[in-house]
């Protein structure tokens, strides 16, 4: 299997007192390649991304059809109808979607057609059966149509050789339907990756029961699964790991043949019981993983841990905060693209908008703050946005937002009325 991770960066040593987060971002995310490409019967690839252009082998439709239900004739049969002295024709026949057999209209005649029938020779247009008085033998025509209406020609709707997704883009179920219409059954896609999430402390304890003092309910295990399937990926979550050199050791070497990528949470500080930096980190001499904790210019984060484990395949790994509101902020802002490179998406990063400020925030100095907010659109067009608590308790506002304030490493201070930026994020129901 070919590694979807390149070698270090200079950039991302740890030598460095503050990374701004621009550069180790794109130091991190230029060292990873999508994983390689699948072909894929068409309804199993929805959610996937696509990893090649599709171009449309045949035109759709396939030959000139009713667009609509009424009765196909040459629009010069009808050109003087009005309902004091309407148009009669003859019906010659009836059509269905199912019809094959090649018809022909003439002089004063019709035939009577469903919805994607294929279109009688001559006939150049299809009267829908409220403007007649419906007859089956005759029908009377009390209005002229133009040439063209309630028709459907050949490639109209795509023709031949064009473009219907580009690579990059999501399978999405229209897009099922497009690509069946055009007579695709398989497509090229990248699998979605395979993310295993492992929480990690000894004080931690699972989720259903109050802790006690010395214990905390494990968040963010539960947290970063289901962000990792909103992104697009296939969630494992893992679960506890008590702060045990050799039984961490033998989980992340455990996992690295199930996963395309690994996120951790907690252990990625300088304390003696940070035993995932330990660990992780070659500084040590450590065989588990090459991994380099950076300090960032990032709030409410701070470090973050970036590399590759396993001896026969290298397997990418994020390391977040274990504080839970840091740690979804992390995830957002590293291991969500590391996600969206690995699948092929593209944007890699959350559309962002520009909105007014309703009330002042503080920033802190030199870091780039992500804070939870709520975006409304303002009407007449433009956003606002509303700031929720954030620091120790981003958790909460995590909760509830729909998008997060971004304040820049100079910013110390955004009055209110002020324009910022702001992150969407997703909130399907």
């Amino acid at each position: 299997m070919t590694s979807t991770v390149g070698a270090l960066d200079p950039a991302m040593s740890p030598d460095a007192e503050l990374t701004p987060l621009a550069d180790y971002l794109g130091s991190v995310l230029r060292r990873l390649r999508a994983l390689p490409a699948l072909d894929l019967d068409l309804t199993q690839a929805h959610g996937n991304v696509l990893a090649e252009n599709v171009l449309a082998p045949h035109p759709y439709p396939a030959f000139d059809q009713a667009a609509i239900d009424g009765y196909a004739a040459r629009s010069e049969d009808i050109s003087h109808a009005v309902p004091s002295r309407p148009a009669r024709l003859s019906v010659v026949g009836d059509l269905a979607a199912s019809s094959w057999r090649p018809s022909r209209l003439t002089l004063g005649t019709c035939f009577s057609v469903a919805a994607g029938a294929p279109l009688p020779v001559s006939a150049d247009v299809v009267i829908p059966g409220e403007w007649t008085d419906q007859g089956m033998a005759s029908v009377e025509v009390k209005q002229p149509a133009k040439r063209g209406y309630g028709i459907r020609r050949i490639g109209e709707v795509m023709p031949e050789g064009a473009v219907l997704a580009k690579a990059g883009g999501t399978v999405t179920p229209a897009l099922v339907g497009v690509l069946a219409a055009c007579g695709i059954g398989h497509v090229v896609v990248r699998p979605s990756p395979r993310v295993v999430i492992i929480s990690t402390g000894d004080e931690l304890v699972e989720a259903g029961r109050v802790s006690q003092p010395g214990q905390v309910v494990d968040v963010n295990s539960h947290a970063l699964t289901a962000a990792t399937a909103e992104a697009g990926a296939h969630a494992y979550r893992v679960g506890i790991c008590d702060d045990d050199p050799e039984a961490l050791r033998a989980l992340i070497d455990d996992q690295t043949g199930r996963a395309d990528l690994i996120i951790t949470t907690g252990g990625s500080g300088t304390g003696p019981g940070d035993m995932v930096r330990r660990i992780l980190s070659r500084r040590d001499g450590s065989r588990t993983g090459n991994v380099v904790f950076t300090e960032v210019s990032l709030a409410p984060c701070g470090t973050l841990g970036f590399g590759t484990v396993g001896s026969v395949i290298e397997v990418p790994i994020v390391c977040l905060p274990g504080e839970p509101g840091a740690a979804l902020i992390g995830f957002e802002v590293l291991a969500r693209p590391v996600i969206q490179v690995l699948s092929g998406a593209e944007p890699v990063f959350r559309p962002s908008v520009r909105g007014h400020l309703l009330e002042t925030v503080i920033s802190p100095t030199g870091l780039r703050e992500f804070r939870p907010a709520v975006v409304a659109e303002r009407r007449g067009g433009g956003y606002t946005v509303q700031p929720l608590p954030g620091g120790p308790r981003t958790l909460a506002g995590m909760a509830e937002a729909n998008a997060l304030l971004v304040l820049g490493e100079r910013v110390t201070s955004a009055p209110a009325g002020s324009t910022v930026d702001v992150l969407l994020l997703d909130r399907r129901r």
